[in-house]
Formats: C-alpha cells, sequence, structure tokens
C-alpha cells in the first residue's frame, strides 16, 4: 500500500480524534445549562414546596402502662424487690378503611429561559377508624389511661394551600403541627409489635382526647386537603383497606412507587388512574418510614427533556464525524478526486456546530423544531461547501442526501431509547455493508497516486 494513503489513513484518524475536543467542551455546555436547569428547579421548590410525599392517616394511641419492675436491693444486691412504675408508651394504628379521591392540576413556572412543573391536588380524604378495648392489648402490665391523636404525614407542610375542616365522627375538627411537647416517642409501636421509627418529620395532628380502655372505639372522618408540590406526589398507603384515585389534565405521567395502578388510562386530554390495595400487599410499619418506598408515585414529567436528548445526540457525533469521513475517503478512492485534510477538519467543524445548534435552539424553540433548524442549517451548509470542493453540485448534494439520512436515524434513536441499541447497530452494519459493496473491486495494493492527483480530464 501507498505511504500516501497510510498518510492519508494517518491524518483522517487523527483529525477524528482532534474533533472529540469541541464534542466534549458541547457536552459540557450540555451538562453545565443542565445542571442549571436543576438549580432553577430546586430554587422554585424552595419557593414554593417540594416533591411531596403524603403519608394517609394513622391514629397514635399514647398510653401510660402500669408495670411491675424487679430492682436489686439497698444494702443487699443479691436479693430484689417488686416496685411499680409508669411506663408511656405510643401505638400506631392504621384505618380499617381509606379512600381518597383527586384531582391534580400542573402548572410551569419560569425563572428566565429555563422552567419547573408545579403541580395542584385537591383530595379528598375520608375512612374509618376501628380501635379494640387497649384493656385487651397483650402487654406486661396494666394500661391506666390512653390517649388517641390522628396523624397525617407530610414532607412539606409550605404546600398546603388550605386549612382543612377535619370531620370525625360528626364533629369538626381542624389540623395543628404536632409539637415536640406532644409528639409520640421516637420509638412508636406498630400493631404487629414492631417498632415504627420514623413518621414523618413533618406532620399534622388531631386531638381526639382519651379513650374508654374497655370499649371499643370508633373514627369516621373526613377532610378536603388542598396541595402544593413539585415534580412528583407520593402517597404511602395506610389502611387496611385503600381505596386510591386521581386524575389530571397532565398526558405526561409516570406511574412509579412500589404499588403501580390497578387501572389506568392515559391519552392526550390526560390520565386517570386507580389503585387498590390491601393491607396483604403494603407493610404498614414501612409506611411510616421516610425512604422506604412503601408508597405509590406519579412524577409529571417533561416529554423532551432538552438536554437530556442533546447529551444523548452528543454521544452519536462521533459516529457522525466517522461515517461522513468515511464517505470523503471512498469518493477520493472511487471518484480519484482528492479532498485535502483541511476540507475534512472543516466539514467535521460543521458536524460539532449542529449539537452546539441543537442544545442553543432547544432552550427557546420545540426541541423537534431545533433539531430540524440545525440540521437543515448544516446539511445545507456542507452541501454548498461540497459541491465548490468536489467540483460539482452533484457531488455536494449527494453527501447532503446522506447526511439527511443520518440525522433522520439520529432522530430516530432520540425518540426510541428502549431501540437506540438496535437501530446503531443497524446504521453501523448498513454503513459497514455499502463501504464493502463500493470497494469489492477496489485493488489497494494499486492505489498508487490515485489520492494525490485528481484524475487527468
Amino acid at each position: 500500500m501507498d505511504k500516501k494513503l497510510l498518510f492519508k489513513l494517518a491524518a483522517i484518524f487523527f483529525m477524528s480524534l482532534l474533533l472529540l475536543v469541541p464534542l466534549g467542551l458541547i457536552e459540557g455546555q450540555i451538562r453545565d445549562r443542565s445542571q442549571r436547569q436543576n438549580e432553577v428547579q430546586a430554587s422554585i421548590a424552595n419557593s414554593a414546596a417540594g416533591e411531596q410525599l403524603l403519608v394517609a392517616p394513622v391514629i397514635a394511641v399514647s398510653y401510660r402502662e402500669q408495670v411491675d419492675v424487679a430492682m436489686p436491693r439497698e444494702g443487699n444486691p443479691e436479693q430484689t424487690t417488686v416496685r411499680t412504675r409508669i411506663v408511656e408508651r405510643t401505638l400506631l394504628l392504621p384505618p380499617e378503611k381509606l379512600e381518597m379521591l383527586g384531582e391534580t392540576a400542573v402548572e410551569t413556572r419560569n425563572r428566565g429561559i429555563y422552567q419547573a412543573r408545579l403541580f395542584r391536588l385537591g383530595l379528598g380524604t375520608s375512612g374509618r377508624f376501628v380501635l379494640k378495648p387497649l384493656a385487651e392489648l397483650p402487654s406486661g402490665g396494666r394500661i391506666v389511661s390512653a390517649r388517641a391523636r390522628l396523624l397525617l404525614g407530610l414532607a412539606d407542610p409550605r404546600g398546603v394551600n388550605n386549612d382543612p375542616e377535619v370531620t370525625i365522627n360528626g364533629k369538626v375538627y381542624r389540623f395543628a403541627s404536632a409539637s415536640s411537647k406532644n409528639e409520640p416517642p421516637a420509638a412508636a409501636t406498630a400493631p404487629d409489635g414492631t417498632q415504627a421509627h420514623a413518621l414523618p418529620a413533618n406532620r399534622l395532628a388531631i386531638d381526639l382526647g382519651p379513650l374508654d380502655l374497655q370499649r371499643e372505639s370508633r373514627f369516621d372522618f373526613s377532610f378536603p386537603l388542598q396541595l402544593t408540590g413539585t415534580t412528583r406526589l407520593a402517597i404511602a398507603p395506610t389502611g387496611e383497606a385503600n381505596h386510591i384515585e386521581l386524575k389530571s389534565a397532565w398526558p405526561h405521567p409516570n406511574f412509579g412507587g412500589r404499588f403501580l395502578p390497578t387501572a389506568r388510562t392515559v391519552g392526550k386530554e390526560g390520565f386517570s388512574a386507580r389503585w387498590d390495595i390491601s393491607h396483604l400487599a403494603r407493610n404498614f410499619e414501612a409506611t411510616q418510614k421516610s425512604g422506604s418506598g412503601e408508597v405509590l408515585s406519579i412524577d409529571f414529567v417533561d416529554p423532551v427533556n432538552v438536554y437530556l436528548q442533546s447529551e444523548r445526540a452528543v454521544k452519536y457525533g462521533v459516529l457522525f464525524i466517522v461515517l461522513t469521513f468515511a464517505g470523503f475517503f471512498l469518493t477520493e478512492i472511487l471518484r480519484r478526486a482528492p479532498i485535502h485534510p483541511m476540507q475534512y477538519l472543516l466539514v467535521g467543524l460543521a458536524l460539532a456546530i449542529f449539537f452546539l445548534l441543537l442544545i442553543a435552539l432547544s432552550e427557546h424553540l420545540s426541541f423537534v423544531l431545533a433539531y430540524g433548524l440545525s440540521a437543515a442549517a448544516c446539511i445545507v451548509l456542507i452541501a454548498f461547501y461540497l459541491a465548490g470542493a468536489l467540483g460539482g453540485v452533484r457531488q455536494g448534494f449527494a453527501f447532503g442526501a446522506g447526511l439527511t439520512g443520518l440525522y433522520g436515524v439520529l432522530y430516530g434513536v432520540l425518540l426510541s431509547e428502549d431501540n437506540s441499541l438496535l437501530m446503531g447497530s443497524l446504521l453501523l452494519f448498513l454503513a459497514l455493508g455499502a463501504t464493502m459493496l463500493a470497494t469489492r473491486r477496489v485493488d489497494w495494493y494499486r492505489l498508487s497516486g490515485q489520492i494525490s492527483e485528481p484524475e487527468q480530464a
């Protein structure tokens, strides 16, 4: 093989590596803009309300228990004496039935060119608690008194937009913030005797008064709640039988958490979803722990994250450059039309500039429009340049048509993340196949001088 051919291949390889520098700078710029977007979202959340976790109502029964404790006698530690002490404990109880029906509106808050999505939830909650006589509670002592409180957990109480009237057994109550003076101990007891260590740090409470230790207590409750949050709504279903229905005009929900909807419909006009969760499917203790994941959730996601899409597009920049350079090289070999390394470099820079145009335009226009304008600008520029560099409009527009196909494939990859590997593999296979078919009759040992001098007329 001629040394000039080897030199040209080495030059093409070096320029491909050199173009990784602008691609890396562009990718860094995309990450910086994405980080700025996250900072703006956090700032808006700090000014309004953050992601919301709503822990459905539970009853905390604080009771005083008389227990006998064996203690060593003074002066004679080998002998013990029994003393009676009063111990305070807290028992957490779930509702027997819980129903939550709500509708959510989503609005966009802008700060400069960046934006965040807030949701406003209107939720109706109802259900009932049935408390067995505490005298029947298996314990090591005798319960002497008990008092009940209704607790509602919230991740960010700043998002509560109303002062809900809570109807319990026909009487109207109002929530108050649970203070450190009267809140349950840090290690409350679940109905199965295990420890429920962390009710949400922010909780609303209603004092239900003392309980009759010998009789069953029943509390039927209902209340409306208006809640604002950012991006994500999660609900911890605490009931023995939970029925939750949510709907919204937002057409792009992302259902997550441990419980997916029993039934759902999603369309251009919005979504509706229903969850039916029994106590057999959920862990009551885990619902009281922050970060346990024992929730159902809805993310009000942006269907097109321009920064994520642009970052994914840049990752295919090297593939664009390699395929374009391969097309140039084949043109030199098959048509004996020499292309200077500087021409390779200029076209490669034009390909890199596409990704910078894409992120800049997508911050002001829809992603599909930004992609189309950026691709069209680069295709026209490269086709016009190559028409002069290759000495013919036909050759320039042939390369332009090939680039149009590449940009079309890339857009398909960006739209279908699940099939990106398949589409990328097919593209590489087709490119390799086309190269092999085009060069199947080329004698690589007789290419001397073909790429260094133009073919004489």
